[in-house]
């Protein structure tokens, strides 16, 4: 077991100035800064944002509604329901190196009617497709997908900044967002473990798959990130999100950024954790070709690929994403996926 920090190890970064004015001095130091920190540890808190503080209450309160429904309505939603990976999961019903996740959530996406799909097209294309929303909550619909439209602009303004930050064109990465990605959200309760349980795995260790990752949290601390050798506590920091990047990102700078492992340890007794984490992704069709990094970047890459062998990174995203939602979800695999095993 690696050791834990539990002082507040990440750093907070400010991106209000580079928002009001890029090629102004202070978005300039915004630049350097966002890039230093996605070489280094790969995680931070970003403040400045942009995203009305009473919108992340409003998702908060949404999340705390949802999980207050009766278990049977929750799981009238069940994700085996939706061939797009949309819908709940019960307790310890999806995966992290095959070991089960003791929490339950819901995920979402865009609100889209489901793809056409034809033989021979890919099999990411089904991925794409309607919600699942509780009937007796009315306002979650309206106010998920208005959080998920203000993390858009997040999402594009930190890719704006990193496209600088490596010697890029401002929108070198708009045409993978834009007009549309496919991001993914997922709201959380991490419960306590059982009284005599021997486990504390709230989410196993793993890296993500996309772009930008960002998870709102409440006061519950949980989130641990691997940094220097050690596990540091991303500890809750009022009106920030924890921001990371995926591997699409690594693969594509050959390691000069780094998709940064990390973990969710289970709350302490008698307590609950809730977060929502949205996960900027670009569009599924995306090929991410290696990027010609000014040299004395390049100098400092560590490779983009990851050590492990039977987990390869795939240049198209679609087929990287389905990989890891099969994997996570054998119920949804099982239900409508079963010509591919």
């Amino acid at each position: 077991m690696q050791n834990v920090t539990t002082a507040l190890a990440l750093p907070v970064l400010d991106m209000r100035d580079f928002l009001a004015a890029p090629a102004s001095a202070a978005g300039g130091r915004f630049v350097h800064d966002l890039r230093e920190v996605c070489h280094d540890v790969g995680f931070c808190y970003l403040v400045g944002h942009g995203v009305p503080p009473e919108l992340d209450a409003a998702i908060m309160r949404g999340a705390h509604e949802f999980f207050a429904l009766p278990e049977s309505e929750r799981r009238a939603l069940a994700i085996a329901n939706s061939p797009h990976f949309r819908g709940y999961t019960v307790l310890g019903d999806e995966r992290t190196q095959g070991v089960s996740d003791w929490r339950e959530q819901i995920d979402l996406g865009p609100e889209e009617p489901a793809a056409p799909v034809k033989p021979g097209d890919p099999p990411w294309l089904r991925l794409r497709g309607p919600n699942q929303w509780p009937a007796k909550l009315p306002a979650l619909k309206p106010v998920v997908l208005q959080w998920m439209a203000a993390m858009d602009g997040v999402g594009l303004g930190v890719l704006r900044a990193l496209a600088l930050g490596l010697g890029l064109p401002m929108t070198h990465f708009d045409s993978v967002v834009l007009p549309r990605g496919d991001p993914h959200a997922k709201i959380i309760r991490y419960p306590a473990q059982p009284a005599r349980s021997t486990l504390s795995q709230g989410v196993g260790m793993h890296h993500d798959s996309g772009l930008v990752s960002f998870v709102l949290q409440d006061d519950v601390g949980g989130l641990q990130v691997q940094r220097d050798g050690a596990l540091v506590d991303a500890t809750p920091v009022p009106g920030s999100y924890v921001m990371n990047l995926g591997e699409m990102l690594q693969a594509a700078t050959s390691g000069y950024l780094r998709a940064t492992p990390h973990r969710v340890q289970s709350p302490p007794p008698n307590r609950e954790r809730l977060s929502v984490a949205y996960f900027f992704h670009p569009r599924l069709d995306s090929v991410f070709a290696p990027i010609a990094l000014p040299p004395e970047l390049s100098a400092q890459a560590r490779g983009g690929q990851n050590a492990d062998p039977n987990d390869p990174v795939f240049a198209t995203f679609g087929d990287n994403y389905l990989k890891i939602r099969l994997r996570s979800h054998r119920d949804v695999a099982a239900a409508h996926y079963a010509d591919l095993s």
